[in-house]
């Protein structure tokens, strides 16, 4: 589906895509937003965002902007990951997706009372991402694999910085919003200490990530005490980077522009080596 006149957005395009993921079987509604600009010689940087229906829109119109000549970064392919409902949060499918397995006792009580949706599906959907979603999208344009950049908020925040400890290959960039540090008995950052023994950890890879500073306090809490670990987990010679940025005056949702908006920037200003 071309959907630029769809989405409202004067742009070179917004093509739509159904995928079925062989990972888990799952459906995914995959938006792309198309430069209108010919690729740099190394290929496009993708910026690939989780919650497609809160957040592809925003970040197509900002990379559309802040790619403009003569004065802008490289032209860009966004990519966004949704799901059929079309809801901008959709607390099912993404609480699967973006989790890791939570032992029993381990998840607080929800403000509702429900109990939680089925979660510790994170290895399976980052297996749809990397070995089908990534060849989906490099057969289609000419990217550069040295500038993907994965970036997801809340629980999708969560996901990008498990991806990061998982040292996955298919990324360079990790942009992390207001992570849900706090998930699963604070799993992730056990994931963190076996990142660090690692004798690869984080091979050319660069962490970004951000908070609302009127957030709750044990998210920013959580997001200043794992930056400040990660700090003293870093050697000279570590080829990979982590900062934190916080945004005075935004909470858990107001601070989404202004997160997406340093995302491109973290993404599309980095030089492949």
């Amino acid at each position: 589906m071309s959907g630029a006149a769809a989405d409202g957005l004067r742009m070179a395009g917004i093509a739509e895509h159904t995928l079925t993921a062989r990972a888990n079987g799952r459906e995914y509604v995959i938006k792309i937003a198309l430069p209108a600009d010919e690729p740099p010689a190394r290929g496009y940087p993708v910026l690939y965002a989780l919650d497609a229906d809160a957040t592809f829109l925003t970040m197509a119109e900002a990379v559309r902007l802040q790619t403009r000549r003569p004065h802008g970064y490289d032209p860009a392919v966004v990519v966004g990951i949704g799901y059929p409902s079309r809801e901008p949060f959709d607390m099912t499918r993404r609480c699967y997706d973006f989790t890791m397995p939570a032992a029993g006792g381990t998840l607080p009580e929800r403000p509702d009372g429900r109990p939680w949706p089925e979660h510790g599906g994170a290895d399976l959907f980052l297996g749809f991402i990397e070995r089908e979603l990534i060849p989906f999208v490099d057969g289609r344009f000419k990217t550069d694999p040295g500038r993907r950049t994965l970036y997801g908020h809340s629980l999708g925040g969560l996901l990008a910085l498990h991806a990061f400890f998982a040292g996955s290959a298919q990324f360079a960039g990790y942009a992390a919003g207001s992570p849900s540090i706090w998930w699963g008995d604070y799993a992730v950052l056990r994931e963190m200490e076996a990142f660090a023994g690692r004798a690869d950890a984080g091979k050319r890879s660069r962490l970004l990530m951000m908070v609302g500073a009127d957030e709750l306090a044990h998210m920013v809490a959580d997001a200043v005490s794992l930056h400040n670990r990660l700090g003293g987990l870093r050697q000279v010679d570590s080829a990979w980077t982590a900062e934190l940025v916080r945004f005075a005056d935004e909470e858990h949702v107001s601070v989404l522009p202004a997160a997406i908006s340093r995302s491109i920037r973290f993404a599309l200003a980095a030089t492949a080596d």
